[in-house]
C-alpha cells in the first residue's frame, strides 16, 4: 500500500481491482457537477446527454462505457426484452423503455445478478474490493449505486465510493453510511456476459 496525503492507495494486488473502471468513474469527478434525475429522451444504443448532469446510475453507465466499451443501455434493453418478467415491476410498465430502464438502480441490480456478479451482502469491510459495485437504500426508500475506489479511507479500513449522491460525481468515504442492498463484482466471466449483452 502507498500512503499519500493521508489516504491509502491499494497497490498490493492490482489483479483484485478493475483499474480501468475505477479510473473512468474517477474521471467524472469535477465533470458531472449537477444531480439531475430528469427523464431524458436518448439515442439508442449508446445514448447519453451532457456529462455535467446525471444521477448515480450514470456514474456506472459512463464508467463501463468508457472503460470497457460496454453499453448498459443496450445490455439492460436486450436482457429485459429476453425476460421482461425477471425485472422489477416497480413502475408498472408493460414494455421496456430504453430511455430510462438502464438508469434505474433496481434494474441494474437485476442485470448484475443475472450475469452472476452478485455477492453476499455484508457489513464486513474486508469483503469489499476496488472496482466492486455496491447498492444502498437511502432515506425515503431511494435506491443508490456506486463503484468502490482503489483509495482507502484515512484509517485504511474501507475503500472510498465513486458515486453521485446529490452534488455531482464525488469520491467519498460513504461505504457504510446507508444500508447496503447489493454487492457485485465484475469477474472476468461476469464481464464477458455483460459484454455479450452490451456490445
Amino acid at each position: 500500500m502507498l500512503r499519500l496525503l493521508g489516504l491509502i492507495f491499494l497497490t498490493a494486488n492490482p489483479a483484485l481491482a478493475d483499474p480501468a473502471l475505477i479510473g473512468a468513474a474517477r474521471a467524472q469527478v469535477g465533470i458531472t457537477t449537477i444531480y439531475d434525475p430528469a427523464y431524458v429522451s436518448l439515442p439508442f444504443p449508446g445514448g447519453d446527454f451532457d456529462r455535467a448532469r446525471g444521477v448515480c446510475t450514470d456514474v456506472v453507465i459512463r464508467a463501463l462505457r468508457d472503460a470497457h466499451g460496454i453499453d448498459l443501455q443496450l445490455a439492460v434493453n436486450r436482457d429485459m426484452q429476453a425476460d421482461f418478467a425477471a425485472y422489477p415491476a416497480n413502475w408498472r410498465l408493460a414494455a421496456t423503455d430504453r430511455n430510462i430502464d438502464h438508469r434505474r438502480v433496481p434494474n441494474l441490480k437485476t442485470l448484475l445478478a443475472r450475469i452472476g456478479a452478485d455477492l453476499p451482502v455484508t457489513s464486513d469491510p474486508a469483503a469489499f474490493r476496488p472496482g466492486d459495485i455496491v447498492t444502498w437504500m437511502l432515506p425515503g426508500n431511494l435506491p443508490h449505486i456506486g463503484i468502490l475506489s482503489d483509495v482507502m479511507n484515512a484509517d485504511g479500513t474501507r475503500p472510498l465510493v465513486l458515486h453521485n449522491i446529490g452534488a455531482g460525481a464525488a469520491e467519498e468515504d460513504r461505504l457504510f453510511d446507508f444500508p447496503i442492498t447489493g454487492h457485485y463484482r465484475l469477474t472476468p466471466a461476469a464481464l464477458e456476459r455483460l459484454r455479450a449483452l452490451g456490445t
